[in-house]
């Protein structure tokens, strides 16, 4: 029988000490990501079907042309960290935590505004 990952024959380099979790962490890598590859990618083919919907995307020169007006939104849907080390920012744009569900966003801009959500 092949062992899947196995033993090292001597203990490794001072200095060079792997944490029991990474470790742990990467046997499990090792015996299951090929099998969460295929879970994925087989479930990729199926959400079209499932009837999931892409947002449409739109050039800067668009959303230029939407900057200040009333009826727009815009939501930096950037990690608290990335946003604060951000260099640029869209001026008016609202920051909201991308954990939240976009439902809550919804409710709180209402049905009636164009919501228009940027990451980068």
């Amino acid at each position: 029988m092949k062992k899947v990952c196995p033993r090292r024959s001597r203990p490794p380099a001072e200095g060079n000490d792997i944490p029991k979790e990474v470790s742990m962490t990467r046997r499990v890598l090792t015996l299951f990501g090929p099998i969460f590859a295929i879970l994925l990618l087989g479930g990729m083919g199926t959400w079209p079907v499932a009837g999931a919907e892409q947002a449409p995307r739109m050039t800067k020169e668009e959303l230029k042309a939407l900057l200040g007006k009333p009826e727009v939104v815009i939501l930096d849907v950037r990690s608290a960290g990335d946003w604060k080390k951000a260099e640029t920012k869209i001026q008016g744009a609202v920051r909201e935590d991308p954990g939240k569900a976009v439902k809550t966003w919804a409710e709180k801009y209402g049905k009636d505004k164009t919501i228009v959500l940027y990451c980068a």
